[in-house]
């Protein structure tokens, strides 16, 4: 899946999100990937691991703005990611339920000056840290949890990368996108080799914690063989897919560069996966596809129809449709509002980050989805809505006859 790409946040201390937990077996990582890029997080018990993190931000909860909560957030974020960058939370937790001290924390960062000091102070305000009476720093709950890399559950590199060094200074554009409507696409923000290996690798832990997800709680696969992935990223959709289903090939189409890093990320599957995903060079937002007619029982789009112009969607879903065998299904996985338009919030912000990079898209909710579904031939009646990553994303399931 081609990811999506993703952040305002809050900074104030009384910020947090409440989080809801589903019990897994495996790291749901970066699942949600992104939308903590504060990390204000409530405090959970450790006994129950999340498979799926339900976010909910307080705007739902608050019945007026946080100015400046909303206006100071980018500081609290970017704290969050020069920690990571530094290997602060690493350091920390390496050191054990003593903690550190500042100066111990500098020399492990080979930072001996004052702005790390500065640095850790705002770590610690924004709940990051926990500072004791005599000057040890440790980690907070959520910290240790999902921004050390040792966790199971770490999705630090996802924010580091995609949301810290790519999309965090998009972001920053947004003023002047909404003016003028000029904004780079994907297929010309992949086509430098380095940010096309930095989203997609950054992209591909969390991938395939939410096909998991999809997998063991959303979608019965059935027997089927043959499966369009577009867009598809690292393939992390398809690898999982076909490892749940034996004797399933999948086809990922995807841009040049991302291609490539799929192709690496393949080799570090299993023969048998890796045997039976295939890379194929595409543009999505294209007139034709590289593909049969009714040639695949299943047709996933996951994070595509938020990413390109709207005007292309309805073309997106129309090659689904032709590409389908009779009875096989189209799967829409995307971040998307309510069809009321009034939230949740961070779905509705992630879908404004990608104005940055899409300026002709459009923020997705269930009825413009099947709306667009039923142009490219479903029948909109037969289009099932369900959520997927609670507070910011939902699978539409549309079936050709």
């Amino acid at each position: 899946m081609s990811a999506v790409l993703r952040s305002l946040n809050r900074a104030r201390t009384t910020v947090s999100h409440s989080v809801c937990r589903l019990h897994s077996e495996f790291s749901h990582g970066a699942l949600a990937r992104a939308w903590t890029s504060a990390a204000v997080l409530t405090n959970q018990p450790k006994t129950t691991m999340p498979m799926a993190r339900c976010f909910s931000s307080t705007f739902e909860a608050a019945e007026d703005v946080d100015v400046d909560s909303v206006a100071y957030g980018f500081m609290a974020s970017q704290a969050m990611f020069a920690g990571l960058e530094l290997g602060v939370f690493d350091r920390i937790a390496a050191a054990g339920e003593k903690g550190v001290t500042i100066t111990e924390l500098q020399k492990l960062c080979g930072l001996e000056a004052p702005r790390l000091q500065t640095l850790v102070t705002s770590l610690a305000a924004v709940k990051c840290l926990r500072r004791s009476a005599d000057g040890q720093y440790t980690l907070s709950p959520n910290t240790a949890q999902y921004l050390v890399s040792t966790s199971r559950h770490f999705y630090g590199d996802y924010l580091q990368y995609q949301i810290g060094r790519q999309f965090y200074h998009t972001m920053g554009q947004l003023p002047d996108v909404m003016t003028s409507g000029k904004a780079p696409t994907y297929a010309s923000w992949f086509s430098d080799p380095e940010v096309a290996k930095t989203y997609t690798r950054a992209q591909h832990n969390g991938s395939v914690a939410t096909a998991k997800y999809l997998v063991k709680k959303k979608l019965q696969l059935g027997g089927i063989k043959t499966m369009l992935d577009v867009g598809g990223g690292s393939g992390a959709f398809s690898y999982i897919f076909v490892g749940a289903t034996p004797g399933l090939k999948s086809t990922v189409l995807e841009l040049p560069e991302v291609c490539r890093t799929g192709e690496g990320i393949r080799a570090e599957q299993s023969e048998d996966v890796a045997s039976r995903v295939n890379f194929v060079e595409l543009d999505a937002t294209k007139p034709d596809w590289p593909v049969s007619d009714g040639q695949f029982e299943l047709v996933l789009m996951s994070y595509i129809s938020g990413s390109v112009p709207e005007a292309v969607i309805e073309k997106l879903y129309t090659n689904a449709y032709k590409a389908l065998a009779p009875g096989g299904r189209l799967l829409v996985h995307d971040f998307m509002v309510n069809d009321s338009l009034d939230g949740p919030a961070l779905g509705a912000l992630w879908a404004l980050q990608h104005v940055t990079v899409n300026a002709d898209g459009l923020g997705l909710c269930p009825k413009e989805i099947i709306a667009r579904m039923a142009l490219g031939g479903f029948d909109p009646a037969k289009c099932e809505s369900m959520e997927m990553i609670g507070g910011l994303t939902k699978l539409i399931v549309a079936h050709k006859d």
